[in-house]
C-alpha cells in the first residue's frame, strides 16, 4: 500500500496500450468499447468528491516533489499530512493547492531537507501568501511538530549548486555554529545566513566566489548577503581558531 495514491494502490487499473493479451492491437470498435470501460473504470475509483480531492492533491504534491528534486519519503509524508486535513475538514475556505503546497513544505521540513519558501511558491499553482497561509493554518490545527528552521540544512546544497570545495562547506557550518554560539542569528532568515556562511566561508578558505553567484543560487538579494557575512566573520575573528578536534565534527 502506499498514501501517495488516493486509493492507496489498492484498486486495479485497466491499462491504456489499446492492445490484446497477444500484443495486438485492437479493432477500432474494441478500441471504443476499452475507452468506454477506462471511464466508468475511473469514475468508480473516484466515488465520491473527497476522493476526487484526494487525487486531485496528491497529483499537486507528486508535481511539486518532482519539480524541487525531493525524495519519496517526502511524498509519502506529505500525502500522510494532506489526509489527516482531509479527515480533520480542514480544507473549506482553502484551495486544494494551497493545502497541498502546505503539506509538502511541513513533511521536506520534518525531513530536514527543507526548500525555501520562494522555491515551493514558484512549484505552486498558488501564490506565497495563500501558500503561507495555509501552512501556518495545518501546523497549528494537525499540530505538526516542526523544528525552527537551521541555517545549516540549506548549506550542502548551496555549496553543491556553487560547485565548492569541501573545505569551503566546512568552514561554512563552523561559522553558523560560532553565531549560534553568539546568538547571532535570532530574527535572521537561516537561507540568508547559509548563503552569508558560504560567502564568508570562500574568502577565508580563497576560494573564488562572488556575491552574485551566491545570491542567485540562495535566492536571497546581495544587500542581506553582505550585511551578515560581516558579523559572521567578526565573530569569528573573537571565537578560538579551528582546529583538528573541531574540524572532525564536521
Amino acid at each position: 500500500m502506499t498514501n501517495m495514491m488516493h486509493d492507496k494502490g489498492l484498486s486495479s487499473q485497466i491499462g491504456w496500450q489499446n492492445r490484446d493479451a497477444s500484443g495486438n492491437v485492437l479493432s477500432t470498435r474494441q478500441r471504443m468499447t476499452m475507452h468506454r470501460l477506462r471511464t466508468w473504470d475511473e469514475r468508480f475509483r473516484t466515488r465520491n468528491s473527497k476522493e476526487r480531492n484526494l487525487k486531485q492533491a496528491l497529483g499537486e504534491i507528486d508535481r511539486m516533489s518532482s519539480s524541487l528534486g525531493l525524495p519519496e519519503p517526502i511524498r509519502e509524508t506529505a500525502s500522510v499530512i494532506y489526509r489527516r486535513a482531509l479527515a480533520s475538514d480542514l480544507l473549506p475556505g482553502r484551495s486544494i493547492e494551497a493545502i497541498a503546497t502546505a503539506a509538502l513544505h511541513a513533511a521536506a521540513r520534518q525531513a530536514g531537507i527543507p526548500r525555501t519558501v520562494d522555491e515551493v511558491a514558484a512549484v505552486s499553482r498558488v501564490d506565497e501568501m495563500e501558500f503561507k497561509r495555509a501552512y501556518r493554518y495545518i501546523v497549528r490545527e494537525l499540530h505538526l511538530e516542526i523544528a525552527p528552521p537551521d541555517p545549516e540544512q540549506y548549506v550542502s546544497r548551496f555549496a553543491s549548486e556553487l560547485s565548492l570545495s569541501e573545505e569551503t562547506e566546512i568552514r561554512a557550518r563552523e561559522l553558523l555554529r560560532i553565531a549560534e554560539e553568539n546568538e547571532l542569528q535570532s530574527g535572521k532568515s537561516p537561507v540568508g545566513l547559509a548563503a552569508a556562511a558560504l560567502y564568508a566561508a570562500a574568502l577565508l578558505t580563497d576560494e573564488k566566489l562572488t556575491q552574485d553567484d551566491v545570491s542567485v543560487v540562495a535566492d536571497v538579494s546581495s544587500v542581506t548577503i553582505r550585511n551578515h557575512y560581516r558579523e559572521l566573520l567578526e565573530a569569528d575573528s573573537k571565537s578560538p581558531s579551528m582546529d583538528n578536534e573541531r574540524l572532525q565534527r564536521y
